[in-house]
C-alpha cells in the first residue's frame, strides 16, 4: 500500500485510504471487525518506518471478546527523545446496512453509491452533492472510515518527518464503538502498560468522529473538547394483573410505562442546561410488556429503558431526577385509576369495593435490601437468572430484576429503577485545571491560524453531541460518586464492569477534531471531501505539533 500512497497528494492519500476501508464490510458484531484491523495493520506494516521499527507496530487481542476482536497500535517517535505523546484514536466498525434496502449489495462501494445518487431525483440536494464530486457516499464513509484514513495518513507523514515532532504519536484503531465499546475498553490495559513500561505521558487524545451541520445552512466546523457520557436507566414495572372484564380494579404496568415515557422521553426539562452547548434529553429506547402470547389477562409486568446523555451531572443526581419522575408518574396513575373506578361505580350503581392503586417506587439497591430483610436469599435467585439468560446485557439485567421480583413475598405493585450496560463516563476539559486550560488555549490558537489560512469558520464546543470512545479515556467522578451507579447496576463486576482505576491512572483528555459530513447511520451517509481530506489532516497535524511543543516547554520548566 505504501507504494500506492507515496506519490499522491495529501487529499488523494486520504481519499484512497477511505475508499479502501469503506470497501471492507466491518459491520459491528461481525468478523469484518477483525478483518479490517488486520488490513490496517498490513497497510501500516508497508510503511518503511515500521519495516525499520517493527516493534512500534502491533496487534492487541481483546481478552474475552466474543468474536476475537483486536486493536491495532502504531507508535511514531520524534527525533527528540520525549515521553510526551499524543494519542490518535478512531473506531473502524459500522452499523448494519439494512437501511440500504435493495442497494445493500452496493453499500460498501463508494463508486456505486455515488453513481446512484447522481441520478437520485427524490432529493435534489443530495443529487447535486453527488454531481459536484465533492462528496463520498457509502456505509462508513463519514462514520468513520474517513476518520481512520486521516489518522493513518498523518502517521505516514510523521514517519517521514519525525523531526517535526517534539514527542510521540500513538495510533489506536479499534472496533465495537457502535455497541458495547469493547475495543476502547480493551485498549485501556495496553495504554496503561505503555504508560507504566515506557513512561509515555499522554498529553491528549484526538478522535476523528464525524461532525455535521447543527441546523439548515450551518457552515461551521465544530471542534469538541470533550465527550458526553451515557447512562441507561431502566424500569421494571410490576402491576396487578386482572381479566379484561375487571380491568378497573387492576393496575396495568403498560399504563405506568406510558406515563413514565410521557414524563421522560424527549423531555427537555430533564436535559442539563449548559450555555452554548448542544445538550440532548433522554430518549426511550425500549418499552414492552413481558407477555409472550395473546391472552385476555392484562400484563403482569413491563420493561422500559432510556438513553440518557450525561454532561456534567453525577449518577446520584440523575438517579434523584428519575426517582422523582417515577414517583410523580405513579401518583398520576393512582389518581387516574381511582377516578375511573369511582366514575364506573357512580354510573353502574354497584357497591364500592376496598381497592388500592398504590404503587411503590424503589431503586434496585433498596429493593435488594428490602428482600434480604424479609429473609429472601437473593444470591441463588440471581445466579439462576444468570444461568438461564445470556446474550443482550439489557435482557440479562431485566431477567435478574424480574427473578427477584417473583421472589417478593408481598407482590405489591412496584416500579424498580436500575441501570443497565453500557455506561460511558463523561470526559471534558475543566476550566479550573491548568493542564486542561492549556489544551483549550492551544486548540483555540490553531483554529484561529487555520481559519485565516483556509477561510473555514471554526467553532469550539465543550461536548461532542454524540457518543464516542473518548469517554473511556478519563473519568471525573471519585469512587464514592460512582456508588449509585455501581450499586444499582445488577451484578456489576459480573456481567459488566468498567476499569475505573485504570481510566483514572490514564486520565487522558480526548478532543474530537472530526471529518465533516452528513447523515451518519443513514443510507444517505456521506463525507465532504474538500474539508475532510484536505483541511482536516493539516489541522490535526498542526494541533499535534502544538500540543507536543507546549507539553515539552512545560516539562522543561519543571526541570529548571
Amino acid at each position: 500500500m505504501y507504494n500506492q500512497l507515496r506519490n499522491l497528494e495529501l487529499s488523494q492519500q486520504v481519499e484512497m485510504l477511505t475508499r479502501h476501508l469503506v470497501s471492507i464490510n466491518s459491520i459491528n458484531g461481525t468478523l469484518g471487525e477483525v478483518e479490517i484491523v488486520q488490513e490496517i495493520y498490513r497497510i501500516l506494516r508497508s510503511f518503511p518506518y515500521f519495516e525499520e521499527h517493527p516493534e512500534h507496530l502491533w496487534l492487541q487481542t481483546i481478552e474475552g471478546d466474543p468474536i476475537g476482536r483486536q486493536n491495532v497500535f502504531a507508535l511514531v517517535k520524534g527525533e527528540k527523545l520525549s515521553k510526551q505523546t499524543v494519542l490518535y484514536h478512531s473506531h473502524i466498525d459500522t452499523v448494519a446496512v439494512e437501511d440500504f434496502g435493495p442497494l445493500k449489495k452496493d453499500a460498501f462501494s463508494t463508486d456505486a453509491m455515488e453513481d446512484f445518487f447522481r441520478g437520485y431525483e427524490n432529493d435534489p440536494v443530495i443529487q447535486q452533492e453527488a454531481l459536484s464530486g465533492d462528496w463520498m457516499f457509502g456505509r462508513g464513509s463519514v462514520d468513520m472510515k474517513s476518520g481512520a484514513a486521516v489518522h493513518i495518513t498523518n502517521i505516514l507523514y510523521f514517519t517521514e518527518h519525525p523531526e517535526e515532532l517534539t514527542g510521540n504519536v500513538l495510533l489506536l484503531c479499534n472496533g465495537d464503538e457502535e455497541s458495547e465499546h469493547r475495543g476502547i475498553i480493551g485498549a485501556l490495559s495496553e495504554l496503561n502498560r505503555l504508560q507504566a513500561e515506557q513512561g509515555l505521558d499522554f498529553v491528549t487524545a484526538i478522535n476523528t468522529d464525524f461532525i455535521t451541520p447543527l441546523y439548515d445552512g450551518d457552515s461551521n466546523r465544530y471542534i469538541y473538547t470533550g465527550a458526553a457520557g451515557k447512562i441507561l436507566p431502566c424500569f421494571h414495572i410490576y402491576g396487578k394483573e386482572v381479566h379484561v372484564g375487571d380491568t378497573l380494579s387492576g393496575i396495568d404496568p403498560n399504563f405506568i410505562a406510558a406515563k413514565l415515557t410521557e414524563r421522560i422521553h424527549n423531555r427537555y426539562a430533564l436535559a442539563e442546561k449548559i450555555p452554548g452547548e448542544l445538550v440532548l434529553p433522554p430518549t426511550c429506547l425500549q418499552q414492552r410488556d413481558t407477555k409472550k402470547l395473546y391472552t385476555v389477562q392484562t400484563a403482569i409486568s413491563s420493561h422500559l429503558y432510556f438513553n440518557y446523555f450525561v454532561y456534567e451531572d453525577t449518577p446520584e443526581q440523575i438517579l434523584g431526577k428519575l426517582l422523582h419522575e417515577a414517583r410523580e408518574a405513579c401518583k398520576e396513575t393512582e389518581r387516574y385509576l381511582q377516578q375511573q373506578f369511582e366514575e364506573y361505580i357512580e354510573f353502574t350503581g354497584l357497591p364500592s369495593r376496598d381497592l388500592s392503586w398504590e404503587i411503590d417506587v424503589t431503586t434496585y439497591d433498596e429493593y435488594l435490601q428490602y428482600l434480604i430483610q424479609r429473609g429472601v436469599n437473593v444470591k441463588p435467585i440471581i445466579d439462576e437468572a444468570l444461568a438461564k439468560k445470556s446474550g443482550d446485557l439489557r435482557d440479562v439485567s431485566f431477567s435478574i430484576v424480574s427473578a427477584l421480583q417473583e421472589a417478593d413475598p408481598e407482590k405489591k405493585a412496584r416500579v424498580i429503577l436500575f441501570f443497565a450496560p453500557p455506561f460511558l463516563p463523561h470526559n471534558y476539559l475543566k476550566t479550573d485545571v491548568s493542564r486542561d486550560k492549556k489544551i483549550h488555549s492551544s486548540i483555540a490558537e490553531v483554529l484561529e491560524e487555520m481559519g485565516e489560512l483556509t477561510d473555514e469558520c471554526f467553532e469550539l464546543k465543550k461536548f461532542f453531541p454524540y457518543l464516542a470512545d473518548g469517554s473511556f479515556l478519563s473519568i471525573h467522578e471519585a469512587e464514592e460518586e460512582l456508588a449509585p451507579l455501581v450499586h444499582n447496576l445488577p451484578e456489576w463486576d459480573n456481567i459488566y464492569t468498567i476499569p475505573f482505576h485504570t481510566i483514572q491512572k490514564l486520565n487522558i483528555p480526548s478532543v474530537n477534531i472530526g471529518v465533516y459530513g452528513k447523515d451518519g447511520h443513514k443510507w444517505t451517509e456521506r463525507v465532504y471531501k474538500p474539508y475532510s481530506f484536505g483541511v482536516l489532516p493539516l489541522l490535526i497535524r498542526k494541533t499535534t505539533m502544538r500540543m507536543l511543543e507546549k507539553a515539552s516547554e512545560d516539562q522543561s520548566l519543571e526541570l529548571v
